[in-house]
């Protein structure tokens, strides 16, 4: 990555002047490459209204339509606190003109076609010099640098010039002394990029003994729960850094997930995890657990559950048996089956769930294959296209090879776009009102997501930024209509970041991972980030990933030995515990729908990919 002090760009208000051209150019490059990969493919999906990715504009463009407003953007942006020329991921291929692009290539054929014309030809001569069986080899250097130019194309591919900075500190504080748009200064200020790019680590809250797997801000933003593979759960008060509250969870294996529910006076805590439960837990005001019950049970791993916004009792809940459970706390028997998610007639495992905020009767699966399914709770009809409402998936990996799993989708803050995080490939947004077989509208990528089953989220009140972890340890936030990266922190030590929860109200953020601790981030640094070694990073995350590809299945084959010797070595003393372990003494709601095998769920494992 270029230097952030790159005397050679151009600023106007903390913005980036793009060269004359250089938008339609890339905005050129993106239709093309998206024709190509519908035309690669037989089974190409087909797309809604010729809606490609990063053709169709935006619903949220960027900039302020409001009149005089392109008035104020051409003056010079003092006030803005934005760096936003700092934050091009391909500069010097930028700077690069097409016409010297052009010429090199025309160079290396130049001299490929010179080193054909001095080979012997028509095999009459045998007894070539060794100075001609060295013109005949291919030149290391040029390799190197061809793969550097394809490494640099893949990198600027689909991406937009980022828009001018839509807020402005000075004149903001202004309005605000004066009562003037006070209501909707914290949410301007939430969603300003200048914010983002100064995101640094305030502090750390230290308490769990194992790998932090969720983490869940309350309504109103006071508390924050986390769970961990100790089978803990933590409520903080993050403010103070101080835990308020920590009780056994009742689960017996590595706890995924722990959300309040809504309206419930943060008094009703939600938890799945690997061993298949779903429970939950009732506090007191007196900051104690009064108990924990087990309201359902999976017949695999729980990784997902997902809030409906205004109800304070009901949630559903999603698994690696491919069943989703809509649960009601207040029926006697809480689970009940909605689907059975399928793809023809074989069971996709699920490691994702989440409702549509804007539409709580639609709600969408990920997990083991390459659709994002969407269902209606209103329609499910398992004999009419196994109950699925629509599907999405990238064109490029309809009829791929590669098995790519779904680790995370989420809905943004109105229910219009869905974003959807790849193992081992990059994150799509796909707009929610397309019709079935849509293509996705943005990529996402520089990460890496293999090691672990990775989050994705929104940040910012309207959904203005993509944030997501990597197995490389640092966390990445892009710009969601440039598809640029803006920030790029050093998260967890232990290698890979998991988990990553905003704040609802302020800007700043919670993430967790394999580090024991959870972090907590605010933008209080003094100036914007230099994204130092950025390129690098995302370079090498790539090939990583490409070599991986080359050898998945001896992979594959390393991480199942791994499993397997985890798991015998762990069995004998689980089940010696369990002889001796008198039972769970806490109430139990029972189900049809739900197994009474409490061996259900895998053995305890730490941190594995599922």
């Amino acid at each position: 990555m270029a230097e952030a002090n790159d005397k050679n760009r151009v600023f106007n208000g903390g913005s980036e002047e793009p060269e004359p051209g250089e938008a339609r150019q890339r905005e050129g490059d993106v239709s093309s490459n998206t024709e190509e990969q519908g035309q690669s493919s037989s089974q190409a999906v087909p797309k809604e209204g010729g809606d490609g990715a990063g053709d169709k504009p935006m619903a949220d463009a960027e900039g302020d339509s409001r009149p005089g407003r392109d008035r104020e953007d051409e003056e010079e942006d003092t006030d803005s606190m934005d760096g936003s020329g700092l934050y091009s991921l391909t500069e010097e291929a930028e700077r690069e003109s097409e016409g010297g692009r052009r010429e090199r290539a025309k160079e290396r054929e130049g001299k490929r076609a010179a080193r054909k014309r001095n080979r012997p030809g028509g095999g009459t001569t045998h007894h070539s010099s060794s100075s001609d069986d060295d013109e005949e080899e291919e030149d290391p250097e040029e390799d190197e640098e061809e793969d550097e130019q394809a490494m640099e194309a893949w990198l600027g591919a689909e991406l937009r010039d980022l828009s001018r900075p839509t807020w402005r500190a000075v004149p903001s504080l202004r309005f605000r002394e004066i009562g003037k748009s006070s209501q909707q200064f914290v949410r301007r200020v939430c969603g300003a990029r200048s914010f983002v790019q100064r995101l640094e680590l305030q502090g750390r809250l230290e308490r769990h003994t194992g790998c932090v797997n969720t983490l869940h801000f309350n309504p109103s933003g006071t508390r924050l729960a986390s769970g961990s593979d100790d089978l803990r759960v933590v409520i903080w008060d993050w403010a103070r850094r101080r835990a308020e509250l920590e009780f056994d969870s009742g689960h017996k294996s590595n706890v995924f997930q722990a959300k309040f529910l809504p309206h419930s006076g943060d008094s009703t805590l939600a938890m799945c995890a690997r061993d298949g439960q779903i429970r939950v837990a009732e506090l007191s005001a007196t900051q104690r657990c009064k108990n924990t019950k087990r309201v359902a049970q999976h017949k695999g791993a729980a990784h997902k559950l997902a809030l409906e916004p205004d109800s304070p009792c009901s949630f559903l809940s999603a698994g690696e048996d491919a069943v989703v459970f809509g649960i009601d706390l207040r029926l006697d028997r809480p689970a009940n089956k909605l689907v059975v998610v399928k793809e023809g007639d074989k069971k996709v495992g699920l490691y994702t769930i989440f409702v549509n905020p804007a539409n709580t009767h639609h709600f969408a699966v990920g997990g083991r294959d390459q659709y994002v399914r969407i269902y209606d709770q209103r329609k499910i009809n398992e004999n009419d296209n196994n109950g699925v409402l629509k599907k999405f998936c990238p064109s490029h990996l309809v009829s791929s090879e590669s098995k790519t799993n779904i680790t995370c989708l989420v809905y943004s803050h109105d229910g219009s776009e869905l974003l959807a995080s790849y193992n081992d490939e990059d994150i799509y947004l796909f707009d929610s009102s397309h019709s079935d077989g849509a293509d996705y509208r943005r990529r996402y990528k520089g990460h890496r997501n293999n090691a672990t089953v990775k989050g994705v989220n929104f940040y910012g009140p309207c959904s203005e930024f993509v944030v997501s972890g990597s197995d490389c340890g640092h966390i990445y936030l892009w710009d969601k209509v440039s598809a640029r990266i803006v920030q790029f922190m050093e998260g967890d030590k232990g290698g890979v970041v998991n988990c990553l929860e905003p704040h609802p109200h302020l800007p700043g953020l919670a993430t967790s991972g394999l580090d024991h601790d959870v972090k907590l981030w605010a933008p209080t640094a003094e100036n914007p980030t230099g994204l130092k070694g950025l390129k690098e990073v995302m370079k090498k995350n790539k090939r990583e990933r490409d070599e991986d590809s080359v050898r998945h299945g001896d992979q594959y084959d390393t991480q199942l030995l791994w499993f397997l010797m985890r798991h015998m070595r762990n069995r004998r003393p689980q089940r010696a515990r369990r002889e001796g372990a008198e039972g769970d003494t806490d109430e139990s709601w029972s189900s049809p729908d739900s197994s009474d095998d409490e061996d259900g769920g895998p053995d305890h494992v730490q941190c594995m990919s599922s």
